[in-house]
């Protein structure tokens, strides 16, 4: 397999058949089109709930009236996104800080242009097992100890900066290897958000979210039988961790697909 934060797809085959193609991406950073996927795929399924596109349409709304404005926010705001946003848009050659998270956005809108079922893999808050999740990790990223050790967030983000520089790998040839320090960057970002919420109801997050990615799978094969290929973008350090959980093979959740048709939408 590739490096935790290596460039190459995951792709997990469902014993019953079709494809989970897990593509890592970098918050705020333009793939060129070398690390763009190259597989044909049939439905993309967003590790998000379905509130996310409205957020994108703002964002876009906001940067058309003020180009930047997103990015001054996230400047501002602090805590390891504010370090990451810092970082990356000092990077030589690498398109970032651009809003809306622009990887996930191109493929949600090539999905709309093609008329792909679009899946929202977050369970709605009225899911009672969810919403007892997103209780108790709020209860962890407010412990005392927690807050108290963002105070020195900046240590530990350049203490896990070293550590993750060696699992870096070379971009593909033609592309500039500072995307290699972005992969870094966005992989410290990373580890230190899962810090916060904890070990344990990060899995429970994950185990989740793998359930419903093989429902989404299992939908899509109704259409597309064993050929099915379902498309996962998400940060290049959760590629890991989701595909280790799909692997023991969850019991798929149902999960419902929002179809929409966007003829006016060309690819960024």
């Amino acid at each position: 397999m590739t490096s935790r934060i290596g460039w190459k797809d995951l792709i997990w085959e469902d014993p019953e058949g079709g494809k989970i193609v897990l593509h890592g991406t970098i918050p705020t950073v333009v793939y060129p089109r070398k690390l763009r996927p190259s597989i044909e795929w049939h439905g993309i399924g967003l590790l998000e709930s379905d509130e996310v596109v409205e957020l994108w349409e703002q964002e876009e709304k906001d940067e058309a009236e003020s180009s930047g404005v997103n990015l001054a926010h996230g400047l501002v705001s602090g805590g390891t996104m504010g370090i990451f946003l810092e970082e990356v848009t000092q990077l030589d050659e690498v398109n970032s800080g651009r809003f809306p998270d622009p990887e996930p956005r191109r493929v949600h809108r090539l999905a709309q242009r093609h008329n792909r079922p679009v899946f929202f893999i977050e369970p709605e808050l009225d899911d009672e097992d969810w919403e007892a999740h997103m209780i108790a990790e709020a209860k962890e990223v407010s412990r005392w100890k927690k807050l108290l050790a963002l105070v020195t967030v900046g240590k530990k983000w350049r203490k896990r900066v070293k550590q993750n520089i060696f699992e870096a790998e070379k971009p593909p040839k033609g592309v500039t290897a500072n995307l290699s320090s972005a992969a870094v960057l966005c992989a410290t970002w990373w580890d230190l958000n899962e810090w916060l919420i904890g070990e344990k109801i990060a899995e429970n997050r994950d185990v989740r979210y793998a359930a419903r990615l093989r429902g989404a799978l299992e939908e899509l094969r109704n259409d597309y039988g064993k050929e099915a290929v379902l498309l996962v973008p998400l940060f290049l350090p959760w590629r890991y961790t989701i595909y280790n959980q799909l692997i023991k093979l969850p019991i798929p959740e149902e999960n419902s697909s929002n179809k929409t048709s966007r003829l006016d939408m060309e690819e960024e």
